[in-house]
């Protein structure tokens, strides 16, 4: 596998190939806008460094305040990646905030990152409620806390529930959990380092880098249309989004120039905190069953005696889909004025993945509704 700006691609703690995160740009720059939505009618509330979802009017109150976390590099800009998912939850009456952000080798730090972004956002929502919507403070005092994580999202969220005993959620919905070592993602992972070192001046200065970063709206459309997606004009939200996916690469190519081999903490030293420490008392294990990544099997197995033990709920499903399911998104199709084979097919390949992923939030929801109260 060759490693490089446009060859490969976190997801989880596994290299993923270029051309399966070509297939996935489409949902990369998707809609941050309910689906039918105006652009510039956007679902989501920037608060602090964290995206917020309110659910729809007719909820006179949250059920509960749902923390999410996504997958690494796609985490970075989960209104993008996640918006369907995200708005599939919102709509059953949570409050979804997601805390973005950048992948790296030290999961520890950015689990204690993310938990320090989280809950400062959550001190603001708790004193303050929610600008541009109908919730006041009081509409969001003493709200269950729930959490999901997929992939590398997933590992931080076990990893919160372990490294704190306060200010966790009472619920985790655990999605595609992967805790591979380096070596295991990426064959021959160590004699990386000095490639990356000569390589990493040269992807800071490659053009389509600078372009990513100082693009115009203009060249960000043509960008994303090229992939499919119709942006429309002045779309400076997908554009900052668009600025920090592509900016996580650098400080990556960076760490594995410097000789980085393998992720802190090690996955067995993940294994053994989980053990001893994960205070999450109900806890969802959600895997695919095309998933080769997946490590939900053993995370149940390391889970289970300490779950058991603080008398709390471990159970697993299995659901149809892969690692990507999460991060599907609703296409907007446009069927021309003579209804086509090229439209029946594109209609039918949206229907099967956005039929797994309204399982999967059907799923989760199921599960929380368990807890509410």
């Amino acid at each position: 596998m060759e490693f490089g700006l446009a060859t490969s691609s976190f997801l989880g703690t596994q290299l993923i190939p270029a051309t399966l995160f070509s297939k996935r740009a489409r949902a990369l720059s998707l809609t941050v806008t309910a689906t039918g939505g105006s652009r510039n009618n956007k679902v989501y509330t920037r608060l602090d460094s964290c995206l917020v979802i309110p659910p729809p009017p007719k909820f006179k109150k949250p059920r509960a305040i749902v923390k999410f976390l996504g997958g690494a590099f796609v985490g970075a800009v989960p209104e993008l990646t996640y918006s369907y998912l995200k708005e599939l939850l919102a709509k059953e009456g949570y409050l979804i905030v997601s805390v973005p952000y950048n992948v790296t080798f030290d999961h520890e730090q950015a689990a204690k990152q993310v938990y320090e972004r989280f809950n400062s956002c959550l001190d603001t929502i708790v004193s303050s409620g929610i600008p541009n919507s109908n919730l006041k403070p009081g509409d969001l005092a003493d709200l269950p806390l729930f959490s999901v994580g997929h992939s590398n999202g997933a590992l931080l969220q076990v990893l919160t529930g372990s490294y704190f005993a306060e200010k966790i959620p009472k619920v985790n919905a655990i999605i595609s959990f992967n805790n591979k070592s380096a070596t295991e993602a990426v064959p021959y992972f160590e004699q990386l380092g000095p490639l990356i070192q000569q390589m990493l001046p040269m992807v800071e200065a490659s053009p389509i880098y600078e372009m990513a970063r100082n693009a115009s709206g203009d060249v960000l459309k043509l960008l994303l249309d090229t992939a499919g997606t119709t942006i429309l004009n002045n779309d400076q939200e997908a554009l900052k989004s668009f600025t920090k996916l592509v900016d996580q690469l650098p400080s990556v190519f960076g760490e594995v120039g410097q000789g980085v081999s393998e992720f802190r903490p090690s996955p067995l030293e993940n294994r053994n905190c989980f053990k001893c420490s994960y205070s999450v008392p109900h806890t969802l294990l959600v895997q695919f069953n095309s998933d080769a990544i997946d490590e939900t099997d053993l995370l149940e197995e390391t889970l289970k005696p300490r779950i058991d033990s603080i008398g709390g709920t471990l159970e697993k499903v299995r659901l149809n889909g892969n690692h990507l399911t999460p991060c599907i998104q609703d296409p907007k199709w446009q069927i021309g004025s003579v209804y086509s084979p090229a439209d029946a097919v594109a209609q039918a390949l949206k229907t099967i993945p956005l039929s797994e992923t309204r399982v999967l939030s059907r799923t989760i929801v199921d599960w929380f509704r368990r807890f509410e109260n």
